[in-house]
């Protein structure tokens, strides 16, 4: 998805004409149930209500308009206001299907034929093929006000770039022969598309968002289970409540309350007052709100008695590198950083053990064969040294992160480790907003981020943050060779051979170092004991179409 704010898999799969033939990753497959499966993790049957509010903590969203959900607030919102074509089973580890009810896919992996269903938006228009047509090119448009950050997703279509660049005023590959029929047309293979397709930006839109596009950015009008509920008060709240014509699974919420808090101790707080029904657990009280709440039994299915949440997540923290920077354009700077940190003190100090140190950019997860990378290790003697003989002591470096996430001490740990190997550094911290805009313009140094998983394919952790031209690769990489192993990657239609290529790519990447990984991520939420269940999977979002409270 997306970039996460708060400190807060791969399908083994074959594509074949007519349809998706896949056997399960088990350790995604472990991830939990759906929330509508029954969980049988209570000590008893508890008796859900059929409606109530669910007061979820969020901080304030970058955006909640689908052409810009790039981060992990305005991403959740997303996922109840819109469906895609096609979203990803945690039981099975596949795609399957959502506002789409069939498709085709060539043999050469290039068209993508999908069937909608019937469907409606919450302003009682139909959803059409030109509905999606319309919401994808929206995340390409040049003359948005505000250019969307997640338009590289759509940039194996046939006609990217030329509506990117502003030469065409709509993508060739996307058509639609009729109102239930959607085309998507390749430049080139890729056999991992349709799991790009779960990707929450990848939503229909009405005509109301190019008619009115101001007051859609604030109330966006979309095809989900829940509908918007007056407009989003930016740091205050944003109100959904129930869609009745959802032509899906009628959630048993009434609505929901995405209760914007200015930091996870304070909504922890709320949660403690009563005020509030899920969020993080405040750093350093990781064992004691375990104990108190108890463990969930598979740490993603919240039910009575076990409202803690302490599952692996497909996520990794880590610092982005301004290589356009003259000081961080040294890469025995970037190296000698990188084996400062020590990264299990961090895990261990401020997260109990809760994370895992990490050492490359896949998560385990993901993927446990992604190599090392050598510089991803704690060895402060080598950093000194490299720093001594390149004649880097007393460089000064800028630590920059958003605030209000709970970085505050993951950044002092980091500061600490890099000033004890002689080196001088500065922290900046900015509201999150400002914060991205900072990231987009180049105005940083090393900037903190957290990127979940948008789709759980190796792509999704290699081309955002390492090709040239992807909008999320903030460090400015741009290398030939990567770009173009990437490009081959995504044409290899064989599984096994394709995640080996992503794997050469990890380990092409590890020696420049645009990133320096940090630790990859656990759930680390508790619920409310008016929680009856939720499900909140290893991407980071919660299920709240199919959540219920206690009756």
């Amino acid at each position: 998805m997306s970039l996460d704010r708060n400190g807060g898999g791969v399908t083994r799969r074959t594509f074949v004409k007519g349809g998706l033939a896949a056997s399960a990753l088990a350790a995604l497959a472990a991830c939990g149930k759906n929330g509508n499966a029954a969980s049988g993790q209570g000590e008893s049957a508890v008796k859900a209500s059929d409606g109530g509010t669910f007061k979820y903590y969020i901080s304030d969203p970058v955006a909640i308009d689908p052409y810009n959900l790039q981060e992990s607030e305005g991403t959740q919102v997303g996922h109840v206001l819109f469906d895609s074509l096609v979203e990803w089973d945690w039981d099975k580890s596949d795609v399957k299907a959502k506002a789409a009810a069939s498709w085709e896919i060539s043999d050469d992996n290039t068209v993508f034929t999908f069937h909608l269903k019937d469907a409606k938006f919450h302003n009682g228009d139909p959803v059409t093929a030109e509905s999606f047509k319309r919401g994808w090119q929206r995340l390409v448009d040049p003359s948005m006000a505000t250019p969307s950050e997640i338009g590289y997703h759509l940039s194996p279509v046939v006609g990217y770039d030329e509506m990117a660049q502003g030469s065409a005023k709509e993508i060739s590959g996307l058509t639609c022969p009729d109102d239930k029929t959607f085309v998507v047309t390749l430049s080139t293979p890729m056999a991992d598309f349709l799991a790009v397709c779960c990707h929450p930006g990848l939503a229909p839109v009405p005509q109301a968002a190019i008619d009115d596009p101001d007051s859609f950015l604030l109330a966006p009008i979309g095809n989900g289970p829940f509908m918007m509920d007056g407009k989003w008060e930016s740091g205050q709240y944003i109100n959904v409540k129930r869609f009745e014509d959802y032509y899906g699974d009628k959630p048993a919420l009434d609505a929901i309350n995405f209760s914007i808090q200015k930091d996870p101790k304070t909504a922890y707080s709320e949660l403690e007052a009563g005020n509030m029904d899920f969020c993080q657990i405040p750093t350093g009280r990781i064992q004691e709100l375990s104990e108190k709440y108890g463990k969930s039994v598979d740490g993603y299915t919240i039910s009575p008695s076990r409202q803690a949440l302490l599952g692996a997540e497909a996520s990794v923290y880590y610092l982005a590198v301004n290589l356009n920077d003259e000081t961080m354009a040294n890469k025995d700077l970037r190296h000698a950083i990188s084996l400062a940190i020590n990264r299990q003190n961090i895990v261990d100090t401020l997260y109990e053990g809760g994370r895992e140190p990490a050492d490359n950019v896949f998560p385990p997860i993901i993927d446990k064969k992604g190599g090392s990378w050598e510089f991803a290790e704690y060895d402060p003697e080598k950093a000194k040294q490299i720093i001594d003989e390149k004649g880097l002591a007393g460089t000064t470096v800028k630590l920059s992160y958003n605030s209000g996430g709970g970085h505050e001490d993951v950044m002092s740990c980091i500061q600490a480790d890099l000033q004890a190997v002689g080196l001088t550094v500065e922290q900046d911290t900015k509201e999150w907003a400002a914060y991205l805009q900072g990231l987009t313009d180049g105005t940083f140094q090393l900037g903190r981020l957290g990127w979940i998983a948008d789709y759980p394919t190796l792509d999704n952790f290699i081309y955002p943050n390492f090709y040239s031209t992807a909008d999320n690769n903030y460090s400015r990489y741009a290398n030939p060779e990567v770009d173009a192993a990437i490009d081959a990657a995504r044409a290899i239609a064989d599984e096994d051979e394709r995640k080996d290529a992503y794997r050469a790519i990890n380990k092409m990447v590890a020696d420049d170092m645009p990133i320096i990984p940090i630790m990859f991520y656990c759930h680390c939420h508790v619920a409310s004991d008016r929680v009856n269940e939720l499900f909140y999977n290893a991407q980071g979002i919660a299920d709240l179409g199919h959540a219920s409270l206690k009756g």
